[in-house]
């Protein structure tokens, strides 16, 4: 049964280089708090909703136990909104600054769409962020065929399996081998295989490669090729079926392998220059 549904994640996939926006929201949110997390901490979580990704955040041992220090009890529901809260305020100061299209998108998605997949997406965002997100991309000239958010799901976003049916359900597959999944997180991986489909992991400019665009581009070649591998070492540690370094690569293998048999079934070398 041959793919033809291409599934794809926004911040750090195809848009905003390196999922800055998310970052240092949460960072702010959580130094409200006078409670310090690293990046590494902050990106462990991302690609799920975020406040479940706050949640997540609220309950490593570091984090308990420096709230425990300046609070003198557990975190509760209410600082989880209120970290919430501090969250969203500063995310929606900077997302359309930060919802660039990352440089091969726009071309990789006009080479997707003329050998005629369909192009979904999924997200960690709600569906007002996603509104200022997609209306960035759209003037890029970007705009995927159907966008699902948590919201649209009950908000059983990812891991969950849902806003991947959900696409499913619009674009009327008759199959989850008529889909593939591309993301930038961990949690995009675990998306796609706890939906059954075919998980394709994008590392450069990805949220667990943690680099902006002026980082990436300091590097020397080897030192970008390096990062790279590196990255898609842990994707694949963690499930991933396949690497690609960015969205260009992607359309060069769905033009090189048209049906999913071709791509299930064996673990195809990541597709680095």
């Amino acid at each position: 049964m041959s793919v033809n549904t291409i599934i794809l994640d926004w911040a750090g996939t195809t848009v905003d280089f390196g999922c800055m926006a998310p970052v240092e929201a949460f960072k702010k949110a959580f130094e409200n708090k006078k409670i310090e997390l690293t990046y590494e901490e902050i990106r462990e979580p991302m690609g799920m909703l975020k406040i479940d990704h706050i949640k997540q955040l609220l309950s490593l041992d570091k984090v308990k136990k420096q709230w425990l220090e300046l609070y003198g009890r557990p975190s509760v529901e209410a600082d989880v909104l209120s970290i919430y809260q501090d969250f969203e305020k500063y995310l929606f100061a900077d997302l359309a600054e930060n919802s660039h299209l990352k440089p091969e998108t726009k071309q990789a998605m006009k080479k997707i769409k003329q050998l005629g997949y369909n192009i979904g997406s999924t997200t960690g965002y709600t569906k007002e962020m996603m509104n200022v997100v997609f209306e960035t991309a759209k003037v890029e000239g970007y705009h995927p065929d159907y966008v699902v958010t948590p919201d649209d799901v009950d908000s059983l976003g990812r891991p969950y399996p849902f806003m991947i049916f959900e696409n499913m359900r619009y674009f009327e597959n008759h199959s989850m081998e008529e889909v593939i999944k591309v993301g930038d997180t961990i949690s995009d991986i675990k998306e796609g295989k706890n939906a059954g489909v075919l998980s394709i992991a994008v590392t450069e400019g990805s949220s667990e490669m943690g680099l902006s665009l002026e980082e990436y581009k300091s590097l020397s070649k080897e030192e970008m090729e390096r990062v790279n591998q590196l990255t898609a070492e842990k994707f694949y540690q963690h499930g991933a079926d396949f690497c690609v370094k960015n969205l260009l690569e992607l359309a060069e293998v769905l033009q090189e392998h048209s049906t999913i048999q071709k791509l299930r079934g064996k673990k195809i070398e990541t597709v680095f220059d």
